[in-house]
């Protein structure tokens, strides 16, 4: 699977632009990207605050019989994100808070939105990823948030971010024939913040 790239200046939230995709320019499959987003949203109804210089991205494409299930995509999301910030960041205190969360040094620095729509009988997952580069929203939880420059001191372009997270989910889907959930899951489980 390929994913098409779809950059934008503006937009509410990459997770509507990839709704407008699919039902009305027919497209199956698709990575959208912008340097602003107004109406970001988290899970359960929360905002998710889009500051300017972070990345906002939504990946979609068409669920089908042999794709893991919608519930699966929450592990599998959390664990490629997490591999890719791992990676950029040189750090292994990355973490993950189910579902959504990813943390790095007990920081939250990642959300992840996944919702599925139904389109002429058809299935599609879309899943909106907001990473904290270069500046963070003050936090009204008990966790603590940052951004990945503050921690490491190192500024990845919101381009290179969208590269690598493109190629990691291209590289999950043709190697699919190997998927085993639970090697996902027990990544997953290893990286859960206590």
């Amino acid at each position: 699977m390929k994913f098409k790239i779809f950059k934008y200046e503006t937009v509410t939230s990459t997770n509507d632009i990839a709704m407008f995709l699919i039902k009305d320019k027919k497209e199956e499959t698709g990575c959208i990207y912008a340097d602003k987003q107004t109406k970001g949203r988290g899970t359960h109804g929360k905002s998710w605050e889009s500051k300017d210089g972070n990345l906002f991205l939504s990946i979609f494409f068409q669920l089908k019989e042999n794709h893991p299930r919608f519930e699966e995509f929450s592990i599998i999301n959390s664990v490629i994100v997490s591999n890719v910030i791992e990676n950029i960041c040189k750090s292994k205190s990355i973490n993950i808070k189910w579902p959504n969360d990813i943390f790095i040094k007990r920081k939250k620095v990642c959300g992840i939105l996944q919702e599925q729509i139904t389109f002429r009988k058809k299935f599609f997952l879309i899943i909106g990823i907001g990473i904290n580069l270069v500046s963070h929203p003050k936090s009204n939880t008990k966790y603590e948030t940052t951004n990945i420059f503050m921690e490491t001191k190192n500024k990845p372009s919101i381009k290179q971010m969208v590269d690598l997270i493109i190629l990691s989910y291209e590289q999950f889907f043709s190697n699919l024939n190997s998927y085993n959930y639970k090697n996902f899951l027990n990544k997953a489980e290893s990286m859960v913040l206590n």
